[in-house]
């Protein structure tokens, strides 16, 4: 099919920070490597560029993942600012209202201090419109949430999507105007890569 659109996006490994369950949206952590090198490279994916998060954490995953490619990144597929919360965990957080207003309605509260996920959502589809057919994206939690809330062709809210570290997306549409006019995707599948053998 001569028009077909499809982007993979991956999440990056896990940090100290989220093995703790911190809130880490803009701090730049370094991933926490478990298993030896090869385990995570992604096999029949040969890529010149990997595009993704500008931060510590997607970088270094990327370099695991697609290890002969060049790393591009961007601001705009950065994971949310957490603001307030940054840092903090549940736990620290549950007798807060403000926590619990943007638990419960994330579309209409921010984290205090922070972002909105309307604004992360403006930025990650301005930079994924620009993105050639068949990009891999190194991004975040927040970031792929939004993309399958958005994109999948089976609606669910944001909360309820599983995005372990190291999980790789792929979205594919007819054609890339679909994509840019927010068509939900035709087709839509998860492969948990971390600590895996070659695909």
């Amino acid at each position: 099919m001569a028009n077909y659109h499809h982007l993979y996006l991956i999440r990056h490994l896990p940090t100290a920070g989220n093995l703790k369950k911190q809130y880490i949206g803009w701090t730049d952590e370094p991933i926490v490597q478990v298993g030896d090198e090869e385990s995570y490279q992604l096999a029949g994916m040969e890529q010149r560029v990997v595009y993704g998060s500008d931060l510590l954490r997607a970088k270094e995953s990327a370099r695991l993942f697609v290890p002969d490619a060049q790393f591009q990144g961007d601001v705009r597929f950065r994971e949310c600012h957490f603001g307030d919360f940054e840092g903090k965990t549940y736990a620290e957080l549950e007798e807060d209202s403000d926590y619990r207003n943007w638990l419960d309605h994330p579309l209409e509260y921010a984290p205090r201090g922070g972002e909105r996920l309307v604004d992360v959502e403006s930025r990650l589809l301005e930079a994924l419109q620009e993105l050639p057919s068949g990009s891999i994206v190194v991004t975040h939690g927040g970031p792929i949430r939004i993309a399958l809330t958005k994109f999948s062709p089976v609606p669910q809210d944001f909360w309820s999507w599983h995005v372990p570290h190291g999980s790789l997306w792929k979205f594919e549409w007819g054609n890339h105007e679909q994509m840019k006019g927010g068509v939900r995707c035709t087709s839509l599948s998860e492969v948990p890569i971390t600590a895996k053998k070659r695909m």
